[in-house]
């Protein structure tokens, strides 16, 4: 009989010495990073910038900010496709989710808080912030690292001149007695990358390469899950997986988390010349990517198989 694999998403430590571009330990890091990325489009990174203090308090904020009266926290609305709040949807009645435009900044953090609350609130804003700096910070670090690794960091700046970030701050409800445990449905990330850091209640499953589904444990409160959306896998010509994941809830305690995604707002998302050739044909079209988010908001995208093939696989 053959073996059963248990699946384990591997666990990178991201510390000072290893983030520094080009040492020994850096570029170790860096394979590291890439054989993951490839192998299950994701990892859990070990970041302790994120202390227990930040962690803490993050998650303070967000129990706060979801104890608003419902009829406030529809008033979170953006332009932007897939930007605001949802919720209250029969298929998945214990999630519900708000979406922070420009998250590393101070005025976006501002923005989103002055609709929540009458006259703002600092306590908030600050505590988000320290939050959503230090997981832009950690991706910048892997994002610099994919493309160092397959030869084209030069093109490495201009990712970070192009980039905004979304912050989606989540809750999921405990189920009631035989309701249905989803969270969220199976699906994958339409960002370039997502940084997700959670309260310490799991649910999160991710589906390897072989479809068998596996959860992701034992996350301490400086874990942090980097994961690959559709945009880089793309952009890498197919090499990065962008994986399936969905959230099944256990047990009687509410799950918050923090899902932070990346978006190439600036410029197309494009696969370098580097990354194709002969046994690796272009399999995508340049494409927008707030167009991409767009296409996939309307209802009938919602269910392809793969949004990013059908809309600009070559």
């Amino acid at each position: 009989m053959g073996s059963v694999t248990v699946h384990k998403l591997p666990v990178i430590a991201f510390t000072e010495e290893n983030s520094k571009p080009g040492t020994e330990t850096w570029y170790k890091t860096c394979r590291k990073v890439i054989s993951a990325l490839e192998e299950y489009g994701c990892f859990v990174a070990a970041y302790d910038k994120i202390t227990q203090r930040i962690h803490t308090g993050v998650f303070e904020a967000l129990e706060e900010l979801f104890d608003i009266p419902t009829e406030t926290k529809v008033q979170n609305k953006s332009t932007k496709p897939l930007y605001g709040y949802v919720g209250q949807i029969p298929l998945i009645p214990l999630y519900e989710s708000m979406g922070i435009d420009n998250a590393t900044t101070l005025e976006g953090i501002q923005s989103f808080a002055n609709v929540m609350w009458p006259n703002g609130n600092d306590g908030f804003s600050e505590k988000l912030l320290l939050y959503t700096k230090l997981a832009a910070e950690l991706e910048k670090i892997v994002v610099q690292m994919v493309f160092e690794g397959y030869g084209v960091g030069k093109y490495y700046e201009s990712f970070v001149s192009s980039a905004n970030y979304l912050c989606r701050v989540m809750k999921y409800r405990q189920p009631k007695i035989k309701e249905n445990k989803m969270g969220f449905v199976s699906h994958t990330d339409k960002s370039f990358m997502s940084t997700i850091h959670q309260n310490q209640v799991d649910g999160l499953e991710i589906i390897a390469k072989d479809g068998e589904w596996f959860g992701v444990h034992d996350l301490s409160p400086s874990s942090v899950v980097v994961m690959a959306g559709d945009a880089i896998m793309a952009w890498s010509n197919n090499r990065i997986r962008s994986p399936h994941h969905r959230v099944t809830m256990q047990g009687n305690e509410a799950r918050y988390s923090l899902a932070q995604f990346s978006f190439i707002e600036k410029s197309m998302v494009q696969t370098p010349q580097e990354l194709i050739d002969d046994d690796n044909p272009q399999r995508y079209k340049p494409f927008d990517h707030l167009k991409f988010l767009e296409f996939y908001s309307k209802e009938e995208n919602r269910r392809l198989e793969s949004a990013i093939t059908t809309y600009c696989g070559v």
